[in-house]
C-alpha cells in the first residue's frame, strides 16, 4: 500500500466513476483499476461495487474510508505546518535560557528581531531553565537553541559567547557587609552561604571560583535561580554570590561588587553542530551575533 492508492481510493469514492476519477488524477484508467485492485487484494476485502455504470462503497469501504480522510487531513496539516515552520518567510524558533535573562535580555532580543519586516511572520516559544536541563532539552530537539553557561564537554554543541556578567555578593539590609560598596572576595569566607545548585551552570562556577580562591564555604543551603537566593539572603539565611537582576528591588538585600574581575559568569548562545536550521533559525542566530542586550 501507498500514498497514491490512498489518495486514488478517496477520488474514486468521491466522483464514484473512474473514468472521473482518472481524468481527475490525471492517470489511465487501466492504471487506476489495477491500483484499486492491488489495494483490495492487499486488504483482502471489495472496497467497491458496480452500480449501474457507477461504482460505490462495499459497507467495508466506507468503514476504511473514513481512516484514509482521517489520515490525509491529518498527513496535510502536518506538511502545511511543516512549510510554515520551515518556509523562508515564517517560522518556528523554540528557545530555552536561564533566568536572569527573562526579565529584558530574551524580550528585548525577541521584540526587535520580530520587528524587521523579513521576520513579522516567525513565531517563539520561549522556555526557562538551568544550564544542565536547556543543554539536555537541546540535545533532545526541544529546543532550537538556548543561552546559558558553556559546558565544555558538550563537544556536539557550538557554544558563541555573547555576555559577561558580574557577579556580586548578596547581603541583607542590616548585614555588617552592608557598609561596602565593594568587597574583595575572600572576605565572603567568614559567613554562612546560600549558593546555587550544583546542577546549574552559576552552581558549577561558584564552586569553581570559591576553590581557586581557597575559600573554605560555609554552605547552609542551596537554591535554583536568584529569585530563590534574594529571598533566603532577605531573611538571614546567609549571603551569597549570585547575578543581579531587575527584581533584586524587591528584596530586602543589597547587592556588592566583587573587586576581583575573575568572579564573572559567560553567557553562551548554543546550538546542535553540523545540524539542520530553518531559513528563520539562521536568520536569528546571526541576528543574535550581530547585536547587543543589556541584561
Amino acid at each position: 500500500m501507498n500514498l497514491n492508492q490512498l489518495y486514488y481510493f478517496q477520488t474514486v469514492a468521491r466522483l464514484q466513476h473512474f473514468s472521473k476519477a482518472a481524468d481527475e488524477l490525471h492517470i489511465s484508467q487501466p492504471s487506476l483499476s489495477y491500483a484499486m485492485s492491488s489495494l483490495e487484494k492487499e486488504l483482502e476485502t471489495c472496497l467497491f461495487e458496480k452500480q449501474g455504470r457507477n461504482v460505490v462503497l462495499t459497507k467495508y469501504g466506507k468503514f476504511f474510508l473514513e481512516h484514509v480522510d482521517r489520515s490525509l487531513e491529518e498527513l496535510e496539516a502536518g506538511i502545511r505546518q511543516l512549510k510554515k515552520y520551515t518556509s523562508n518567510t515564517k517560522g518556528q524558533i523554540d528557545i530555552g535560557y536561564v533566568y536572569p535573562l527573562a526579565p529584558r535580555y530574551i524580550p528585548k532580543m525577541a521584540r526587535s528581531f520580530l520587528d524587521l519586516p523579513e521576520n513579522k511572520d516567525v513565531n517563539f516559544t520561549f522556555y526557562q531553565g538551568i544550564t544542565s536541563a536547556l543543554v539536555s532539552g537541546l540535545k533532545s530537539e526541544k529546543y532550537d537553541l538556548i543561552f546559558a553557561s558553556q559546558v565544555p564537554a558538550e563537544t556536539d554543541l557550538e557554544f558563541v559567547s555573547l555576555i559577561e556578567h558580574a557577579l556580586s555578593v548578596i547581603v541583607p539590609l542590616n548585614h555588617p557587609l552592608a557598609n561596602f560598596d565593594r568587597i574583595h572576595f575572600h572576605e565572603i569566607s567568614n559567613y554562612p552561604l546560600v549558593v546555587y545548585n550544583k546542577e546549574t551552570g552559576l552552581g558549577q562556577l561558584t564552586l569553581k571560583l570559591f576553590n581557586i580562591s581557597n575559600i573554605e564555604p560555609q554552605i547552609i543551603c542551596e537554591a535554583e535561580n536568584e529569585q530563590a537566593l534574594y529571598g533566603l539572603v532577605s531573611e538571614g539565611f546567609g549571603i551569597s554570590l549570585a547575578a543581579v537582576i531587575p527584581e533584586i528591588n524587591l528584596y530586602q538585600v543589597k547587592a556588592i561588587p566583587v573587586i576581583e574581575g575573575y568572579c564573572k559568569r559567560h553567557i553562551h548562545m548554543a546550538y546542535l553542530r553540523n545540524h539542520y536550521q530553518t531559513p528563520a533559525m539562521k536568520r536569528f542566530i546571526e541576528y543574535v551575533k550581530s547585536h547587543e542586550f543589556e541584561i
